[in-house]
């Protein structure tokens, strides 16, 4: 099974998710892994109140064991459905690496 289906199955059972997108960004990295690079949004109204880093606290807590391996890294863009909607539904795009081979 897919480190992003993971995601998405532990995500969906620990938390009310109002949207939710996982995007494998592996390929704009350095380095042979191609499932450890991954771009999160997910909007919740269990942020409600809550500071940023609580929220990133709360998707670490979720996905503790995929975050010891195999992921390398998480760009997480959390918001209420409140907030998302102010956004227009729209987030940055990653940035290319630049370290490793990429640069």
């Amino acid at each position: 099974m897919s480190i992003a289906i993971v995601v998405e199955e532990k995500l969906r059972n620990g938390i009310s998710v109002s949207e939710l997108q996982i995007a494998n960004e592996s390929h704009m990295h350095s380095g042979p892994a191609t499932d450890s690079h991954f771009k999160l949004v997910l909007v919740s109204d269990d942020f409600a109140g809550k500071r940023l880093v609580q929220r990133h606290q709360m998707i670490y807590k979720i996905l503790a064991d995929e975050l010891q391996s195999p992921i390398h890294a998480l760009a997480m863009h959390l918001y209420t459905q409140e907030e998302w909607a102010k956004k227009n539904g729209e987030v940055m795009p990653s940035p290319t690496c630049q370290g490793g081979s990429k640069s």
